[in-house]
């Protein structure tokens, strides 16, 4: 496959809530671009994004899966995320990867919870946005409640560049604002053709205001269209089309498509909209890092002559290896190459090269800037790395990687299981930065801490189908945090005799409460400032983070709390690195407990939607949970609550609600903030 102009390249990603339709849209998307000959459905099993047995079996989306496709003169990488918020890491180094996005809306559910934390997400890395209302023939359909959905929860500036022909059942097609015309698709070839009509009498006058409300939309962007509207001037379907890119790349616009994708309506007209509004790799801002040195940022400009330098935003266990995703902002990597990982500070060999398609692969001998591929040989390379020319070191910006709130202890069934556990966990965690190990010091057994329970049967379940390690689990329990409510200092002497000679470390610390959801700021001064040596300095610093992550009281992490470096004391001949470590673990564990410590839960965000004959109820079990309502919405003969509840009441609780509304009641939840937990629980901990 010939390698495309950069200005025809486009990088985006599949976002929304779960069920929202990604999939169904992502495999229409291989289809009438010709990558693949046969539609495959996700309620068959079938779909070729969703890859993995546990995705086929559940019907949802669990790894961000990338392919390629070509629409015309357009190349698109495309990316399909997961919608459940057990998976957000997926979206997150998705979205830190692409230049663009699509978000699809139910029209039926309209904004959910999800949808909102994607919203976030994607606003965070500046990703510009067009929309696709899914869904626009079920029963309930109201393409104008998303969209002031989309105003109101969002904060967005929705452009719509479509109206619907005919509402639910009877929808027939969308018309083209700017084109003028009525488009149908064909039920004989699965929508493959796109048939053209005047826009229908019925609705020319609304298709006229709407038009009109684009054109507005678009003179933002473009002082002459304006001019001319209020002229009275033809504006030509170009000069829209141009205003509205230019907004949508700002992120100051999102034009919406309706359609949907079940029934084979509305995706052509949403990859021309692609094409058209979303951006190239040279479209948006040269990427920029830190140089070795730390002062400098260097600007990186999509240029594949430039200097290399690629972002390692997903890596994947693969019969052992590590399959590592690459997205490249500047030079050419080419298959053999070598490459400098700068968060290693190490040579990397990128052995061989791939483009993805979903779990298959084309071999290439190079990649250039703008690519997203896949390389085989990279060693050491974790997610978020970056990988650039060994005479042009650069450090990019990472990935933000939320913190595990359920923890799940596991035993090997066998003795065989037992040799392969640690290896396989190790394999797993390279793939998932918020997937985490560790050995409880009392009980000997391995703990593994992730984003909720389904993340962890997910991830117990590939322990036995890909590694072959058969696992006995106990229940599911919540990760808290540790903090302080007092300030607290301590001067930490540490002495040991090795070998006949003795040495230690003396370390000076001071702690003080910070407001909830600041985290951890460890501030150590310069090596210059405490007159010590680097490694010194070093090794200080990483005996405070270590501490940090495990905690002193309970073994959870601290949060919360500023841990202060005052002095360093060094006497000649007995100060170590080593000793250094151990007075700075130890001074912030006695600190700590001299701090008034208490932890803190994970409260969630709940969102319960129930038919309004069972909202009484449902509302009472909420209450019970120590949960506070904050708002209740009506929609038909449902309700929508909206809840903020301790994750520690919420295990179990789908079969719960279940049976409370007869099967009909469904809910999401995701994480919210960490605040002070109840004194049962403090007493479980002998802190109360």
């Amino acid at each position: 496959m010939q390698h495309p102009p950069l200005d025809s390249i486009r990088n985006i990603g599949i976002i929304s809530h779960i069920d929202a339709g990604k999939t169904t849209v992502s495999e229409r998307i291989l289809f009438y671009t010709g990558e693949t000959h046969k539609i495959g459905e996700v309620h068959d099993g079938e779909a070729v994004m969703d890859w993995m047995p546990q995705e086929q079996e559940r019907g949802i989306t669990i790894t961000s899966t990338a392919t390629v496709c070509r629409w015309g003169a357009w190349w698109i990488n495309l990316i399909d995320t997961p919608g459940h918020i057990d998976f957000t890491i997926e979206v997150e180094r998705s979205l830190r990867a692409l230049d663009g996005a699509v978000a699809i809306f139910s029209a039926v559910e309209g904004v959910q919870p999800q949808s909102e934390s994607v919203w976030r997400q994607a606003d965070r890395y500046q990703v510009p946005r067009i929309c696709f209302i899914n869904k626009m023939d079920r029963v309930g359909a109201d393409y104008r409640e998303t969209l002031r959905q989309m105003e109101e929860k969002l904060g967005a500036r929705p452009a719509l560049l479509q109206l619907p022909v005919g509402v639910e059942a009877s929808f027939s097609g969308v018309v083209d604002l700017i084109a003028g015309e009525f488009l149908t698709f064909s039920e004989a070839d699965q929508g493959r053709t796109v048939e053209r009509h005047p826009i229908p009498a019925e609705i020319a006058g609304e298709a006229m205001a709407a038009r009109e409300e684009l054109i507005e939309a678009a003179a933002d962007f473009d002082d002459a269209i304006l001019a001319d509207f209020l002229d009275g001037t033809a504006i030509a379907a170009e000069r829209i089309r141009a205003a509205i890119r230019k907004g949508t790349i700002a992120c100051r616009i999102v034009p919406v498509f309706l359609g949907t994708a079940l029934r084979n309506k509305g995706i052509q007209p949403l990859l021309d909209a692609v094409a058209a509004y979303l951006p190239s790799p040279r479209d948006i801002p040269p990427a920029t890092g830190q140089r070795p040195d730390g002062e400098a940022v260097d600007s990186l400009p999509c240029d594949p002559v430039g200097p290399l330098c690629a972002l390692a935003f997903k890596v994947q266990a693969d019969e052992g290896r590590k399959l590592t995703y690459l997205r490249i902002y500047s030079g050419t990597v080419k298959a053999g190459g070598a490459l400098w990982n700068s968060n290693r500070g190490c040579f990397e060999k990128a052995a061989r090269l791939f483009r993805m398609h979903a779990h298959k692969r084309e071999q290439i001998d190079e990649a250039l800037a703008g690519d997203i591929v896949a390389a085989i040989g990279l060693k050491e390379v974790l997610t978020g790395d970056t990988l650039c020319d060994p005479a042009h070191k650069v450090l990019l910006a990472g990935l933000t990687v939320p913190e595990p709130v359920v923890a799940l202890a596991v035993e090997p069934k066998g003795v065989d299981d037992r040799d392969k556990l640690l290896p396989a966990l190790e394999k797993l965690q390279w793939e998932d930065p918020t997937f985490r190990v560790h050995e409880d010091e009392e009980t000997g057994q391995t703990i593994l801490t992730g984003m909720g329970e389904l993340h962890l049967e997910v991830v117990t379940d590939r322990l036995g189908r890909e590694f072959g390690v058969q696992v006995k689990t106990g229940r599911p329990q919540v990760v808290y945090r540790e903090t302080i409510t007092r300030a607290a200092e301590r001067q930490e002497v540490f002495r040991t005799e090795f070998e006949g000679k003795v040495q230690g470390g003396e370390v000076h610390l001071r702690l003080a409460p910070l407001h909830r959801g600041e985290g951890v700021r460890i501030v150590v001064p310069p090596a210059e400032v405490l007159g010590i040596t680097r490694e010194l300095h070093a090794a200080l610093t990483e005996s405070l983070t270590r501490g940090a992550s495990t905690g002193c009281v309970t073994g959870y992490p601290l949060t919360d709390l500023e841990v202060r470096v005052t002095a360093v004391p060094v006497e000649a001949g007995i100060t170590t690195e080593t000793g250094v470590r151990a007075a700075a673990g130890r001074g912030l564990m006695h600190a700590a407990r001299n701090g008034a410590p208490t932890l803190l839960e994970p409260l969630m965000d709940l969102e319960i939607i129930t038919p309004t004959e069972y909202a009484g109820k449902v509302l009472g079990s909420v209450q019970q949970k120590r949960g506070r309502v904050e708002g209740i919405s009506s929609q038909g003969n449902t309700e929508a609550i909206r809840a903020l509840v301790p994750l520690a009441e919420m295990f179990g609780y789908m079969t719960e609600l279940r049976s409370a509304t007869k099967g009909r009641g469904s809910f999401t939840m995701e994480f919210s903030r960490f605040d002070q937990a109840p004194v049962s629980v403090l007493q479980q901990f002998g802190l109360a």
